[in-house]
């Protein structure tokens, strides 16, 4: 297992604390930072690139004496945020939807600034690299304090305009882009402007640093990656790297690990078989104050479990001086280490309950007048079934499930395929699966789409199971579709007002024409009804119907599980997002199966599966033959 030290040795010190650090704590990589964040004034040019330049060749020089290898990462391509500076390179501005310009964050439509980023990366690579790292602020979203981000810069307006053959003003096509309905097809111009502009930059980048080193991309969230209309398969043929994001920056209950395991699943499907993957493990403020070494081990392992090939860890501070001041870290990546190689597994086939996702989904969806309108978020299916003990995987599957805008992405081409199997639909799915066309595959009629803070005479407010009748609760469920279930379909439970009054159905089974099954629940935020242990059996019984025969995980509240083939061998791991012990069930798991007890930062051994306290954040792993 590999770690790679982001650092940025602060100027006019060397390296050689550095490379002592990297000794000792079996470090064979250190991936150097300058300019960055306290140290940032904006792009470095002029003096202050020479500066820059001399002192990370200087660095590198030490590195080297000691044989440690490195990587650069140029804290900015375009900007992260403007944050008070000023740039006076006479790069042309970002510019937000609502028109507001940007005094640092470049356009990356300016050739000023296009000219500036190739020969940055050119001149760096010349000191002999093995990767140079794109930055996460190579995009168009998330430019502080822009609205969303920029992209309506009159640069970029008048690429737009060569390619729509018309000249509307950035109003006019914010308007048009974001209307309800079915899409503008400026929508799907605007976004092909912005993936050429983008995937322009990346070729005089990659060009820059030709046979010298690879490039390296830093990458966000799909859903916001959709709306700039990025191609990831045309990105990876330029970048060889990856860094995907997956976890949060600070400290957060340890239930959010299905964002974390979602993200570097979904994320293992937009890049080429064999990339090398190397997730980052950062925390923001760069202190040790701002997260755990828990969760950080936690968030360590779950990469690895995933197939990654290595970690960047971005862990110490910024303005740190020499990293033995901080023993702690060196003493948590030493201690990690026993169970991150345990983990190891690089090539994987995960199973479970299929997330799909298409990443030109934002084309596709209806507006809602906004920008983040567009957005159709894949993980919100993971965000139900993970904590439920239920294994997700990428794409299309035996059983799969469809939440949300993201129903907007499905390709007619795959209709077919996804109906023939098993689905599993929210409301707000089903309603755009019918208004698509596709309603008689379903086995319900939506009737309409009930929002929470609409008065209404006969609000909703719980559910009723139909077999026992015991209640959930639906009552703090942003929007409800009011369901009516076909003569042939079963009604599992209906939703009741708070008088005991009907409302509607509430998850519905259906066997439709294909041959398939279609499980469709009224809720249209499934993954934030409340909780409890009739919903996991609900959860657990509607994937069962669907076709799913995979293990499942019951014992305790969020306790995640990841299923994968490796090899000739099958891995069941389990992880304990709740802050009280578990003692996990395992269903489908052979009894002579091998598992291990991964307790945070501690050893791995050997532990009985059917009698075994899972900790806070730690992993039961259970592997057998294929």
């Amino acid at each position: 297992m590999t770690y790679h030290l982001r650092y940025q040795v602060l100027p006019g010190r060397d390296a050689t604390a550095l490379a002592r650090y990297c000794v000792d704590h079996a470090i064979p990589e250190v991936v150097l930072f300058y300019g960055a964040e306290e140290l940032h004034s904006g792009h470095p040019a002029g003096v202050g690139e020479d500066l820059w330049f001399e002192h990370i060749a200087q660095a590198k020089e030490v590195l080297d004496r000691y044989g440690i290898g490195t990587s650069l990462n140029p804290w900015i391509t375009a900007g992260h945020t403007d944050r008070g500076r000023v740039q006076d390179l006479g790069f042309a501005p970002m510019v937000s939807p609502l028109g507001e310009v940007a005094t640092t964050c470049a356009s990356f439509a300016c050739p000023v600034w296009r000219e500036w980023v190739a020969g940055h990366y050119g001149r760096f690579a010349r000191l002999g690299f093995r990767v140079l790292w794109v930055e996460d602020d190579f995009r168009y979203h998330n430019h502080e304090p822009l609205t969303w981000g920029g992209g309506f810069e009159p640069e970029m307006l008048t690429r737009f305009a060569a390619l729509a053959g018309a000249e509307p003003t950035r109003e006019e096509l914010v308007a048009a882009i974001t209307a309800g309905g079915p899409p503008h097809p400026w929508r799907a111009l605007l976004r092909r402007t912005w993936r050429e502009a983008q995937l322009e930059v990346l070729d005089a980048i990659r060009d820059a640093v030709a046979g010298r080193a690879v490039l390296g991309l830093m990458s966000s969230r799909l859903d916001v990656a959709s709306i700039e209309g990025r191609d990831w398969g045309a990105v990876f043929e330029r970048a060889e790297v990856h860094r995907p994001h997956f976890a949060p920056y600070n400290d957060v209950p340890g239930a959010r690990l299905s964002y974390s395991l979602a993200m570097l699943e979904l994320q293992r499907a937009i890049r080429p078989a064999g990339a090398e993957v190397a997730p980052e493990i950062e925390n923001s403020p760069h202190t040790e104050w701002t997260k755990s070494d828990t969760q950080t081990w936690s968030e360590m392992v779950a990469a690895r479990l995933s197939g990654a090939d290595g970690m960047l860890l971005d862990l110490h501070p910024f303005v740190t001086g020499e990293p033995h001041r901080y023993p702690r870290i060196g003493e948590l990546l030493d201690r990690s280490r026993p169970a991150l190689d345990f983990t190891a597994g690089r090539d994987l086939e995960t199973h479970g309950v299929g997330v799909p996702w298409w990443p030109d989904t934002a084309a596709r969806v209806q507006g809602d007048g906004t920008i983040e309108g567009l957005i159709a978020d894949p993980l919100r299916p993971a965000d139900y079934l993970l904590p439920y003990g239920v294994p997700i995987r990428a794409g299309i599957a035996p059983v799969t499930a469809l939440f949300g805008k993201v129903a907007w992405g499905l390709p007619d081409e795959r209709v077919e395929e996804l109906f023939s199997g098993g689905v599993l639909l929210d409301g707000h799915a089903a309603l755009i699966l019918t208004e698509r066309g596709y309603g008689s595959l379903l086995g319900v009629r939506v009737e309409e789409v009930a929002d929470r803070w609409t008065p209404s005479r006969l609000p909703y407010s719980m559910e009723r199971i139909e077999d026992g009748g015991a209640l959930l609760s639906v009552n703090l469920q942003p929007a409800l579709a009011r369901l009516t279930a076909d003569p042939a379909a079963e009604v599992w439970t209906r939703v009741l007002t708070p008088r005991d009054e009907p409302w509607g159905d509430g998850r519905v089974a259906h066997v439709n024409a294909l041959g398939g099954r279609v499980f469709t629940l009224a809720a249209c935020a499934p993954e934030r009804l409340a909780r409890c242990d009739d919903g996991q059996a609900l959860a657990q019984r509607a994937v069962r119907w669907l076709g799913g025969d995979f293990p499942m995980v019951t014992g305790g509240p969020h306790l995640m599980p990841q299923l994968a083939r490796i090899g000739g061998r099958w891995r069941l791991a389990v992880v304990n997002g709740s802050a009280d012990p578990a003692r996990p069930v395992l269903s489908g798991v052979p009894e002579y199966a091998v598992t291990t007890l991964l307790a945070p930062l501690a050893e791995p051994r050997r532990a009985d599966a059917t009698d075994v306290e899972l900790p806070h954040r730690g992993y039961l792993v259970t592997e057998w033959p294929a």
